[in-house]
């Protein structure tokens, strides 16, 4: 399910312009553009691990990351089979094929409607400025 760029952003002089939407439920943020990737990147790998080093990320992060999103949804999102080096694993649920769908189309759909005030935005913006710092 990997993401469509054309769908996802507007064109900025060679540099993409889009939203980047969070789905909040209380004071979690049940999904959002990296939770996503990494539910993506789970169900790609079959591992939670691997998914984590794909984002670059701590395996750490990456389990509370999943863990946080399990919390906020009636079913896991993902599970973990427990059988170290070689024979555990992961894979996402039903629920979690689902809303990954849901959050990917939501995103394209938000970019869709909001195309034209998104066109308008980058004519007011300079070129990426790269990494702002704090």
């Amino acid at each position: 399910m990997a993401r469509n760029s054309e769908n996802d952003a507007v064109k900025l002089r060679g540099e993409d312009l889009s939203l980047r939407l969070r789905i909040v439920l209380g004071q979690d943020i049940a999904v959002g553009p990296g939770k996503a990737d990494l539910l993506e990147a789970i169900d790609q790998t079959g591992s939670i691990a691997a998914a984590g080093r794909r984002m670059k990320m701590s395996y750490k992060r990456a389990w509370y990351l999943l863990d946080v999103m399990n919390r906020c949804f009636r079913e896991p999102l993902a599970r973990a089979q427990k059988g170290g080096r070689g024979a555990g694993g992961a894979h996402l649920t039903p629920t979690g094929k689902r809303v990954l769908a849901l959050y990917r189309a939501i995103e394209a759909q938000s970019t869709q409607a909001a195309r034209r005030e998104l066109l308008a935005f980058a004519r007011l913006v300079k070129r990426s400025p790269g990494k702002s710092k704090p």
